[in-house]
C-alpha cells in the first residue's frame, strides 16, 4: 500500500531493547505461574489457558516494548481493553510538547490482537494509524509555522500571537466493539482553523481478519440502499435541524466513502463539509439501519 511506505520503514527502524528478551521470559515466568495457581481444573483446561496466558503475555511485551523504544515519544502509555479476548485497543504512544506558543498534544492508538493468524492485519493497521498520526502532527507544525510567520510579517505582535494559544490535537475515538467487530477513528485538528482537519476510519472483523467495506454490511447494491437512505433523512431533517441540504451535485455513495460502525452495528456514513450542504454545517452523519438492506 503507496501510503504506508514510509511507515513501514519508520516500523522496521525502531531499534529492539538488548533487555527484550529477558523481559520477555519474565512475563513468560508470570504467565506460567498465574496459570499454576488455577492448576485445580482439568489438565487439558490448564494447559489450554496456560497457552493462551504466555501467547498473551508475550504479545504484550514485544507491542510495548516495540512502541516505546523510540526517545521522541511515550509520556504515558495507557492499555484499555475493549474487544474481550480477542484483541484491544491501547494508547500505543501519548505525548505533549509545548513550546512558547504551540501546544502539540498527540495519542496514537494501536490495535493488539492475540490469535497469530491476525498478525497482519495487526501490523498493517498499526503503521497505518502511526503514519496518518505522525504525518498529521508534522504538518500540522508547519502551517501553524507558517500562519505565525504571515501574521508577525503583517503587522501582528508575538504577544497577539501568543493569546490565540494554538493547539494541535490528534487523538482517537473508540465507534464501537464486540466479540467480531471493531470500528474506530483517528483525527487530527488544529484550535486556530477549521479548514485542516482530518479523520481516519478503521473498521476490522476480527474474526475473517479483514478490513470491512460498506459492500460487506449492506451488498452489492450498498450504494443504492445508502444514497436512498440518506436522501430520504435529508428530506426528514430539513423541516426541523434549519439546514440548507443540497443534493443536486451529490455525487452518492461509493466505495471510498467514510463511514463506521455505531454499537448497533450499523453503518454511518460521513459526508464531508460541502457535499451536501453549507460549509458551516460541517461533517454530516448519517445512519443506515441494516433492515433497509
Amino acid at each position: 500500500m503507496d501510503r504506508m511506505t514510509e511507515a513501514k520503514r519508520q516500523y522496521h527502524d525502531i531499534p529492539i531493547p538488548e533487555e527484550l528478551s529477558e523481559r520477555v521470559m519474565l512475563e513468560v515466568k508470570k504467565a506460567e505461574s498465574n496459570c499454576g495457581r488455577k492448576a485445580a481444573r482439568t489438565a487439558t483446561q490448564s494447559a489450554v489457558k496456560k497457552r493462551t496466558a504466555v501467547a498473551a503475555a508475550v504479545a504484550a511485551v514485544l507491542f510495548v516494548a516495540g512502541v516505546n523504544t523510540s526517545e521522541a515519544f511515550a509520556r504515558e502509555v495507557d492499555n484499555i481493553p475493549v474487544i474481550g479476548a480477542l484483541a484491544r485497543i491501547l494508547t500505543f504512544r501519548s505525548y505533549e510538547v509545548w513550546t512558547e506558543d504551540l501546544k502539540i498534544s498527540v495519542e496514537i492508538p494501536g490495535v493488539e490482537v492475540i490469535a497469530e493468524e491476525l498478525a497482519g492485519l495487526e501490523k498493517e493497521v498499526n503503521e497505518d494509524i502511526y503514519s496518518f498520526c505522525e504525518r498529521y502532527a508534522q504538518e500540522a507544525e508547519q502551517r501553524a509555522a507558517e500562519y505565525r510567520q504571515i501574521f508577525l510579517d503583517t503587522g501582528g505582535t508575538e504577544e497577539e500571537w501568543a493569546a490565540h494559544e494554538i493547539t494541535i490535537k490528534v487523538w482517537y475515538e473508540v465507534k464501537s466493539h464486540s466479540d467480531r467487530y471493531l470500528s474506530l477513528t483517528v483525527k487530527g485538528a488544529e484550535s486556530w482553523t477549521s479548514a485542516y482537519s482530518e479523520e481516519r476510519y478503521y473498521n476490522l472483523d476480527m474474526e475473517t481478519g479483514k478490513w470491512i467495506t460498506l459492500r460487506d454490511i449492506l451488498g452489492d447494491d450498498y450504494a443504492q440502499i445508502a444514497g436512498q437512505s440518506i436522501l430520504d433523512q435529508i428530506r426528514r431533517r430539513g423541516a426541523s435541524d434549519g439546514i440548507e441540504y443540497r443534493t443536486e451535485g451529490w455525487q452518492g455513495v461509493d466505495e471510498d466513502t467514510k463511514f463506521y460502525l455505531n454499537q448497533d452495528q450499523n453503518p454511518v456514513i460521513v459526508l464531508e463539509k460541502y457535499e451536501v450542504a453549507p460549509g458551516a454545517a460541517g461533517q454530516l452523519e448519517f445512519e443506515i439501519p441494516l433492515e433497509e438492506r
